[in-house]
């Protein structure tokens, strides 16, 4: 990341030229007009435009030279005339104020940048990139934060290839800020480990399960307020030499979105509660379906930043119905790229780009390529 620079033609800078045509205009006018009628005290603004848009050293030159046309347009008049010392004063104490204010703003400029680096930093860490075709599987993925300036939330997902199969894991944190953020990374953490060493999907669940609890009890423990903390999730499966089915594990988020050439076949609704609450219920962790897949079918999975998007009206987002009228009206809307895309666009439309929450669309099908080879598994 670099500093925003402003009026840029080929790399190079053009700040300065406001200032100047300023300090040009203003020189002329008091040339051109009567000696009662003089404006060459106005020159004290054209420092103050300079701070806005130049560096420091750009904004002291044009001080400079502000204090030179001053200088000189005043003592072309006759003496009666002449703005005279004070104006000069002005102009001078006009452009140190001026050098002053460009350094704080340059400064703070670096401080955010250094912060939206660390955001973005952050932000890899816990949505790492994933590599096309990882695990034999098309995928396709977006993520918006609600918070623009914050770029990372609670939304998380990733892909883990493993010798049983590929993994899948997308989730919600419940709340926001940074504290929803180190519980996605404590879920991702363990989903990468477990989903690759564990044979069983259950037993991958159980793992996230218990790394939910134990993330609640250290928050507990350090006295923090967040000690309650639960996570939605939808857990994958492609098992390894069947390509036609997929395991589905739904902890209390919406299932997901069969999309194909077809049409749409959504899921039925999980039997599971949110990643963290499971000692609420007697069964404990929600059953494994199989699903089979049909030919090109895509499974879409959102978070609650779609489903929960409202218009000006207060109406929510009627994904399945959108997303089938898309489908039919081009069965090559089912592929990820272009069902993730379309899918971001339709929703931000939908809201006018005023999202009330994290927002994650991921798609994932299998793909043309076979599974990926042993010595690729350990990402």
């Amino acid at each position: 990341m670099t500093r925003h620079r402003p009026l840029r033609v080929r790399g190079r800078s053009l700040a300065w030229v406001p200032p100047v045509l300023l300090l040009t205009l203003i020189a002329l006018i008091d040339w051109n007009t009567t000696g009662e009628f003089r404006i060459i005290s106005w020159i004290v603004l054209v420092p103050g435009i300079a701070a806005a848009i130049c560096g420091v050293l750009g904004t002291a030159v044009i001080a400079v030279l502000s204090l030179c046309v001053y200088f000189l347009v005043d003592n072309a008049w006759p003496g009666q005339y002449q703005a005279g010392w004070p104006d000069f004063v002005l102009v001078a104490l006009g452009g140190i104020l001026a050098c002053l204010a460009c350094a704080v703003r340059v400064r703070g400029e670096r401080r955010m940048l250094h912060m939206r680096d660390i955001a973005e930093t952050t932000r890899r860490t816990v949505l790492r990139p994933i590599p096309p075709g990882l695990g034999g599987l098309d995928h396709a993925a977006v993520y918006l934060a609600a918070d623009s300036e914050a770029r990372v939330g609670g939304d998380f997902y990733d892909i883990q290839p493993s010798p049983h199969g590929t993994r899948v894991l997308l989730g919600d944190v419940q709340g926001k800020g940074l504290a929803a953020v180190e519980a996605a990374a404590a879920l991702l953490g363990t989903f990468r480990e477990a989903g690759y060493h564990e044979k069983d999907l259950a037993t991958v669940a159980a793992r996230l399960e218990l790394r939910m609890l134990r993330h609640r009890g250290h928050t507990a423990a350090l006295g923090r307020e967040d000690g309650d903390r639960f996570a939605t999730a939808v857990l994958l499966d492609f098992p390894r030499g069947e390509p036609d089915v997929v395991d589905v594990m739904v902890f209390g988020h919406d299932p997901p979105l069969l999309v194909g050439p077809d049409g749409v076949r959504p899921l039925a609704p999980g039997d599971g509660l949110p990643l963290g609450l499971g000692e609420l219920t007697r069964d404990g962790l929600p059953s494994v379906r199989r699903v089979r897949l049909g030919p090109g079918e895509t499974l879409l999975l959102t978070t609650d930043g779609v489903t929960e998007a409202r218009d000006a009206e207060g109406r929510f987002y009627p994904l399945t119905a959108e997303v089938a009228g898309a489908v039919a009206a081009d069965p090559r809307a089912a592929e990820p790229r272009r069902l993730v895309a379309w899918v971001r666009d339709r929703t931000l439309r939908h809201c006018r780009g005023r999202l009330a929450d994290d927002t994650t669309v991921f798609a994932v099908r299998r793909g043309d390529e076979p599974f990926l080879g042993e010595g690729r598994l350990q990402s």
